[in-house]
């Protein structure tokens, strides 16, 4: 069996509703494993290191902007095959899609702004999981 890392964020506005605690639990309730958790605004360059592969893109500076605007809850997540179960329990991208019992179908919608504050972040590789965690919790490595 071979346990699986994921970076997981709680966005600014996740955080400033007050549904860190939620995301959390229902993370725990699937039965995964925090290994590192922080509360901090990011800066513009972990976010640039984060989001890298979208730099010039027209919905980047947005994006940095949201994300930089508040806390951030960062969260490490472990167990088997984390990345696919973490996704699937946070749900569409978009929250208008999200099915009813995901994260995002319960707890987000569409506030119309320039980027889609959808209240969590999940990595969608094994890669971008040992990428992100370094960004996020250099202290952890891969």
């Amino acid at each position: 069996m071979t346990i699986e890392r994921s970076l997981v964020l709680v966005k600014p506005d996740g955080y400033r509703r007050g549904l860190t605690g939620e995301v959390l639990r229902r993370i725990e309730a699937k039965g995964y494993t925090l290994a590192g958790l922080s509360v901090l605004t990011p800066t513009r360059e972990q976010l640039a290191a984060h989001y890298a592969e979208h730099a010039g893109k027209p919905f980047y500076e947005p994006l940095v902007e949201f994300m930089s605007s508040g806390p951030v809850t960062a969260v490490v997540v472990e167990g088997q095959d984390c990345i696919k179960g973490f996704r699937s329990l946070a749900g569409a991208t978009n929250p208008t899609e999200a099915p009813p019992g995901t994260i995002r179908g319960d707890l987000g919608r569409d506030w119309g702004r320039a980027v889609q504050e959808n209240i969590v972040h999940g990595s969608d590789s094994p890669e971008s999981a040992a990428r992100e965690i370094a960004i996020w919790f250099p202290e952890l490595g891969s």
